[in-house]
Parts: C-alpha cells; structure tokens; sequence
C-alpha cells in the first residue's frame, strides 16, 4: 500500500464513520422534537463531497506526497475533532434545529460562527494539493464555496428563525 492510498484510506473511513455518528445524532435530536431546515441543499453537499474523495481516490494514488501539507491536513484534523467534540450529540451534517437549547458558544463556536466548514474548505483544498492536485483543490473548492453559500443561508436564516434553539451541525 502506498502513503497516498493509507491516506485515502484513513480519509474515506474517517468520513464514513463520521455519516455513521450523524445519522445517530440526527435520529436522536429528531426523536426529542428538532426538525431539519434546508433539506434541498443536502444531496449536493453530499455529492461535491463524493465526488472530491472519488476523484483522490483516482488520481491521487502514485503521485508524491508534500509532507508539509499533509501535516497541515493533519492540523485541520484537530480542528475538525474540536468541532464534533464540542457539539458532543448535536454534531451533525444536517441542520438540525432543536427547539428551546441555546446556540454553543464555546470552543471554536467562540472565535468563529462556521468552524466546521473553515475545516472543511480548509480539507478540500489542502488535501489534493498535498498530492500535487492543484486542479482538483481548485474545482473542489469553488464547488464547495457555491455550496457552502446556499448552506450557510439556509443555516443562518434557520437560527434567525427559532431563537433559542441549538446550533445546526
């Protein structure tokens, strides 16, 4: 196995298992009364981020390995393990509104409004590049930024909506 693929690897089950723990959170906010908004909008996220991983999964295997880079994907690592430990079960890739909880404000939610998707344009366009792959950070990330776009509308306008309510994932 070369370096990329174990990297792949690693990346496609980290992302499998994080479906896994949102779809159980989802289910379990769902079951004490939230509702999701924006659902429209989920399928394409889930396809951008499919085809992202697809397309490494392609072209990334064989090609050399800028280990710097690679160390700042691991960075954004962390950050992403801050996010999910910091909404605990209100961690999920839906936005999932919960009736009467108040927005978390700690952790990285005190320094910025979205960290999850920071880390997530941050992936995006790190990751290829870490491979040599400037073409697929670039078209990654447009098509993430176009998404990220009508998603942090409909978040926003979901949080304007209910006050008092809990942070979507």
């Amino acid at each position: 196995m070369t370096v990329a693929v174990a990297i792949l690897v690693f990346v496609t089950l980290q992302r499998l298992g994080e479906l896994v723990l949102a779809r159980r959170n989802t289910r379990a906010l769902l079951a004490r009364g939230a509702h999701e908004e924006g659902a429209g909008h989920y399928p394409l996220i889930v396809l951008v981020h499919a085809a992202w991983l697809a397309s490494l999964w392609w072209l990334a295997p064989g090609q050399p390995v800028n280990w710097p880079l690679i160390g700042l994907f691991l960075l954004l690592q962390t950050g992403r393990l801050w996010v999910l430990a910091t909404l605990g079960a209100r961690w999920t890739t839906r936005i999932i509104v919960v009736p009467g909880e108040a927005l978390v404000a700690r952790g990285p939610f005190r320094l910025v409004r979205h960290p999850n998707y920071l880390v997530v344009a941050g992936e995006i366009a790190v990751l290829p590049l870490a491979f040599g792959l400037w073409q697929v950070a670039l078209l990654f990330s447009l098509l993430n930024a176009a998404i990220l776009a009508v998603r942090i509308r409909a978040e926003d306008h979901a949080l304007r909506s209910a006050p008092a309510n809990g942070r979507p994932g």
